[in-house]
């Protein structure tokens, strides 16, 4: 069914029709309806697939729908994600659902100066879409007030309950005094989590599961080159020589390893933006901003950035280090084959990674095609400066120097 047909105002579906979307997700098409209804509403579903306007779409077009006026009384909606770049991703998504509605929405998050954020608190909101640390700072302020709040949204709910979030989680729904619905939104959820999870919304809640056996999109294809560690480098320089004009992502281990990387390609001539925890909040928005606009086309991040990246169009993730942890896997190489577009995965994978390879496998229930790399492919890679006329032209003169050694002995 199309978007139009859908039961929801004729603002939000010239916002859709705007925006080039015309038939829901599979993910959307489950969630939607069931989130109109005011169901609480845990779902898990692969990267890319549409997760944040499937509940986008419903909780503006409620929201809306029962305003009276432009005028807002209070926060209705809180969305609850773990990172600031997943925070300001989503505020944008809502941001571009809500224009011309009655629907006020805002990002919240930390590493930047708050009196802004406190003065638009203080104009009126709907919707606040946050990260627990700055919000409980404003809350334990008086700047927001969550009592008209009747929806709960955590989004990348394994990754909120997995850091530890849970306590902030029991607090917020203790601060709830309406009775009110809660959603959560997640690529990948283990077993203790989804017990947690399940404790959060009530026993009615709809279960939706897409493609369960199947954690990253159809439209990403996934390579495994075996590197030794020290050699990445030029495997990475190699490659973004080959693909001047792909737009790529380099996901590393730590923020150290982000900078060194960088330096690396910057002695050869190539240029790149990095993101981590360290940077910030005002220098990471730029980064991705420039990285959106094409103004840069080589980002290199850790996994804090991995679920906060929503770039249309990246050619390529390259997982320069393999995760610790299997399941950011999945989330570092979502950032590509988005929608309906094509992508690909490519992993450097030293000796001492082999493991986590077979973890991610596992993982993702399939195996990763290897590409095969001759030892004098290999070769030129390290060493590019010599041509393969170089290597022809140093075995002549070894074969030469071998006869001139067994003429001397002959002597």
């Amino acid at each position: 069914m199309k978007f139009e047909k859908y039961h929801i105002s004729e603002d939000l579906k010239k916002n859709l029709a705007a925006l080039g979307f015309v038939r829901p997700t599979d993910i959307q098409f489950k969630a939607i309806p069931s989130i109109l209804k005011g169901e609480d509403v845990l779902a898990i579903a692969q990267t890319g697939t549409g997760k944040t306007a499937a509940f986008a779409i419903p909780v503006i077009d409620r929201i809306h729908s029962y305003k009276t006026s432009k005028r807002t009384r209070g926060i209705r909606c809180l969305v609850m994600v773990p990172t600031r770049e997943l925070a300001e991703q989503i505020g944008g998504v809502f941001d571009t659902l809500s224009r011309h509605t009655k629907v006020k929405t805002f990002a919240l998050y930390g590493g930047v100066e708050q009196d802004r954020q406190i003065k638009r608190l203080q104009d009126g909101i709907d919707i606040l879409i946050a990260t627990p640390g700055r919000m409980f700072d404003l809350i334990s302020q008086g700047h927001i007030n969550l009592d008209n709040v009747n929806t709960l949204v955590l989004d990348e709910a394994d990754h909120m309950l997995d850091l530890g979030f849970i306590t902030d989680i029991h607090h917020v729904k203790q601060k709830l005094v309406k009775r009110h619905q809660t959603l959560f939104f997640s690529a990948t959820i283990n077993q203790k989590i989804k017990k947690l999870a399940f404790s959060q919304v009530k026993t009615t809640a709809i279960r939706i599961q897409i493609s369960p056996d199947d954690p990253v999109s159809k439209n990403v294809s996934h390579f495994v080159m075996f590197v030794e560690m020290d050699d990445k480098r030029f495997f990475l320089e190699n490659f973004i020589k080959e693909n001047p004009s792909a737009k790529i992502i380099v996901f590393v281990r730590t923020r150290v390893r982000a900078e060194r990387v960088a330096k690396a390609m910057e002695r050869v001539g190539i240029e790149t933006s990095t993101i981590h925890g360290e940077k910030d909040q005002t220098l990471r928005s730029l980064v991705m901003q420039r990285f959106k606009n094409n103004e840069i086309s080589i980002l290199i991040a850790t996994d804090v950035s991995a679920r906060g990246i929503d770039i249309p169009n990246v050619d390529f993730v390259i997982n320069y280090d393999l995760p610790d942890q299997a399941e950011n896997y999945v989330h570092r190489v979502g950032r590509t084959g988005r929608g309906v577009k094509k992508g690909s995965a490519i992993s450097y994978c030293s000796r001492n990674e082999r493991e986590r390879l077979d973890e991610i496998q596992t993982f993702i229930n399939k195996k990763v095609e290897v590409v095969h790399v001759t030892k004098n492919d290999y070769a030129m890679v390290v060493e590019p400066e010599q041509s393969f006329e170089d290597v022809r032209d140093l075995i002549a003169d070894h074969e030469q120097w071998l006869k001139g050694k067994k003429k001397k002995r002959s002597k």
